[in-house]
């Protein structure tokens, strides 16, 4: 009796499933949600971008030098591998007041949450924060948008300007380049842990 020795490999460990992580990118009008998470996704971004028209002036402003013409009407999506294991699924909400009620249900499931701010218009900030500070189960960061390329105010004079929390990370970005929005994504996900760890 002769014994053949098999000619299939040993089978390899299946490779652990990757853990999936909701985050929510929110903020005012204009100051740049859907580029954010264009720049990152790894997948085409799934948008819900309309035309604004006529009918939106008064209600939706935008600063003198705004260039905008279209608008998310319901949340824009990314998908991004950040590091192996880890998958971020990017959810943009919409900035403008009249879409607010679609927060909570956006909101829910997710481990964290990016305020994107603009100093032009730094007041348009404040209703994303107050909503995250007044529900206190969702850590979230700040991050100014350099428009331009420019970082217009110190970030000591934002934090100030914002009343925020010392607690709270506040960092700058340009929403178009995607090594400054994976620093922030980083940064997110890092103050995440920790909250959850100090629970």
């Amino acid at each position: 009796m002769v014994l053949k020795t098999s000619d299939h490999t040993a089978p390899t460990p299946a490779e652990p499933p990757a853990l999936s992580v909701k985050l929510v990118i929110a903020g005012g009008f204009g100051v740049g949600k859907t580029t954010l998470v264009g720049a990152v996704s790894e997948t085409p971004m799934l948008g819900t971008e309309a035309q604004m028209t006529e009918a939106s002036i008064g209600v939706d402003e935008l600063g003198p030098k705004s260039a905008k013409t279209t608008t998310t009407v319901a949340m824009d999506w990314g998908r991004l591998s950040l590091d192996p294991g880890l998958l971020l699924y990017l959810f943009g909400a919409p900035g403008q007041d009249r879409f607010w009620f679609l927060w909570d249900d956006l909101v829910r499931g997710a481990v964290g949450a990016i305020v994107l701010a603009d100093t032009r218009n730094l007041e348009s900030s404040f209703p994303a924060i107050n909503y995250f500070e007044q529900r206190g189960d969702i850590p979230f960061t700040v991050a100014v948008n350099r428009f331009d390329g420019q970082l217009t105010h110190p970030l000591n004079q934002v934090r100030d300007a914002l009343d925020l929390d010392p607690a709270i990370p506040l960092s700058d970005c340009d929403a178009r380049q995607r090594g400054d929005v994976l620093a922030v994504l980083r940064d997110l996900i890092s103050h995440a842990l920790s909250a959850e760890l100090a629970h």
